[in-house]
């Protein structure tokens, strides 16, 4: 039986978990007796850009849905799906509605967070009418599984340009962390990269390096995110770092056009450079894989 997937309430479960939420916005899992292994998996999909019609792909509602179902198909369901921003393309009331109608059709639970492209006009009002606000502030939350330390932020403050924290966050942050200890896994989540990927693009998050200070004395940090709609891997001693590809369509390579946006292939050579990522955690290993669609 389908569970209700938008986290529009304080409690839910999924994969053996029961999850939480306390007044701190802090949500917590805890595995039941039906799911004693230590490993699991999740999901990360990323700029669906539901409402986008132009060449580089004109159906991205259809594609977005394929998908869902490639997620529903996995042998083993996930402990959670993550969107990491722009869900929609012009945060559009019509556009979250015809993205909840897709996304609703997920078997696992979903978390998101909001893309530059969710707060255009309305600072992210129809986005958290879609997606419940979690956490303090304009929506950034942690949670834990299995003894995994979940952060999602939102960095996309500064639309268009390059990602922006802004101090109370990053004070958050540094409060978040303080309780764990420095062999804690750690899972990061932003929409916009948070180290210098590509600043001539505004591939980066300015106040990023403020952020990574306070994860670099962990000893197992993986940091996710989306927006160039590309895979490109990183490393910093001890935090790897993994974009994401978009559901909806591609964009060029680093430096190979005068700017950044979609990018047209030919139509039998989409699906494959679109899709979503499987993260697998056992224990302080973390294996990443990237699926195309096609």
């Amino acid at each position: 039986m389908k569970r209700s997937h938008f986290l529009e309430h304080v409690g839910w479960t999924g994969a053996g978990l029961a999850f939480t939420v306390s007044n701190l916005g802090v949500v917590s899992a805890a595995a039941d007796a039906k799911a004693a292994d230590a490993s699991f998996s999740f999901v990360q999909i990323s700029d669906s850009h539901i409402g986008f019609k132009l060449a580089a792909n004109d159906h991205v509602a259809e594609t977005l849905k394929a998908t869902v179902e490639a997620i529903n198909a996995l042998p083993v369901q996930p402990a959670f799906v993550i969107h990491t921003g722009d869900v929609t393309h012009l945060s559009k009331a019509a556009q979250f509605d015809d993205a909840k109608a897709i996304l609703q059709g997920l078997e696992a639970p979903l978390f998101a967070i909001p893309g530059e492209h969710d707060v255009i006009g309305d600072m992210g009002k129809n986005y958290y009418t879609a997606f419940a606000k979690r956490g303090p502030g304009d929506g950034w939350y942690s949670f834990d599984i299995k003894g995994t330390h979940f952060v999602a932020l939102v960095n996309v403050f500064n639309f268009e340009t390059m990602g922006l924290l802004g101090q109370a966050q990053l004070d958050w942050l540094e409060k978040d962390l303080a309780a764990l200890g420095r062999d804690a896994p750690l899972v990061v989540f932003g929409h916009v990269p948070l180290y210098a990927l590509y600043p001539e693009w505004g591939w980066t998050t300015e106040d990023g390096a403020k952020a990574l200070a306070m994860l670099r004395p962990f000893a197992n940090v993986t940091v996710l995110n989306g927006h160039i709609h590309q895979i490109i891997t990183h490393s910093d001693g001890n935090i790897r770092f993994a974009t994401a590809q978009s559901t909806a369509y591609p964009q060029p390579e680093l430096g190979k056009a005068d700017k950044p946006g979609p990018l047209v292939v030919p139509p039998d050579h989409l699906l494959g450079v679109i899709g979503y990522r499987t993260v697998e955690l056992m224990g302080k290993t973390v294996q990443v894989e990237d699926r195309a669609l096609g």
